[in-house]
């Protein structure tokens, strides 16, 4: 397929590939990236992801995930820290420069919001300096609100730049996902907020669709299914000087249950209508 230059395939999006089936399936698709995550690359081995993806001639463009900061608990605080320091390692060796964030949600039976960010901006003090070290750089992700209470605190761009902000640009910067931010309109200027400060770090596409299935997680609608307009948000972030990846990622049982390699043609033929063309 022509003008994939900037398509990446998310690896969760096609997680019933194995990673050496996915690596295959994009070469023979002429898929350029992959963004993977670190469970599958930790069962492969990382060393040995790092070298099958590099002989494929495929670029790692992000990794998933870090984050989850938010703990109160000490001895938590401390292994959450560790695991992120391993994350960041783990995205050197497989050639990425960004590590994307889940930044987590409330503690149980806590209903402080602002104590929880303040949490993950202590982490990010002691973690974006290591990641400068090894050239990786932070993502903070957004997620949509609905997430707010267990999995992330940080519901908008404005909350991401505010923590990012306090670090330099090659330290710590933010996530755009299309499926996060939609319905926020103050984004598209949040996106050139971030592109001018150069925090502009990946570009995430998936849309939106309803109903959401129980647990909602897993409802990430297929590129051109739902309610978002993907070429103009490639737009902002276009405008904002982002010349990156764009990365396809998406939970979604029914894609799951489907041939992984008939999954990721199909995407990367939306990726070609709805984005490109």
């Amino acid at each position: 397929m022509s003008d994939l230059a900037r398509f990446s395939i998310n690896q969760m999006t096609v997680r019933q590939l194995s990673l050496p089936e996915l690596t295959s399936a994009c070469v023979e698709l002429g898929v350029p990236g992959v963004g993977l995550w670190r469970e599958p690359v930790q069962e492969y081995g990382v060393e040995a992801a790092a070298e099958l993806v590099r002989d494929a001639g495929l670029r790692v463009t992000t990794l998933c995930r870090g984050g989850f900061l938010t703990a109160t608990d000490p001895d938590a605080r401390k292994a959450a820290l560790a695991d992120n320091r391993r994350a960041v390692d783990e995205a050197a060796a497989l050639g990425t420069d960004t590590l994307v964030l889940v930044s987590g949600g409330l503690p149980a039976g806590s209903r402080d919001l602002r104590g929880a960010r303040e949490r993950i901006a202590d982490a990010l003090a002691e973690l974006g300096p290591y990641a400068g070290e090894m050239g990786v750089k932070l993502a903070i992700e957004p997620l949509h609100p609905m997430y707010a209470a267990d999995r992330c605190v940080v519901s908008t761009l404005a909350q991401a730049l505010d923590l990012a902000e306090r670090f330099p640009a090659h330290q710590v910067g933010v996530t755009v996902d299309t499926y996060h931010i939609w319905w926020d309109d103050t984004a598209p200027a949040q996106i050139a907020r971030a592109g001018a400060a150069g925090r502009l770090h990946t570009f995430q596409l998936a849309d939106w669709t309803t109903p959401l299935p129980a647990g909602v997680l897993n409802g990430r609608g297929r590129i051109g299914d739902g309610a978002i307009d993907m070429r103009e948000w490639k737009g902002y972030v276009d405008a904002a000087g982002y010349t990156g990846a764009i990365e396809v990622e998406l939970f979604n049982e029914e894609l799951w249950a489907m041939d992984g390699r008939e999954v990721l043609a199909q995407t990367a033929a939306r990726f070609l209508a709805h984005v490109i063309e």
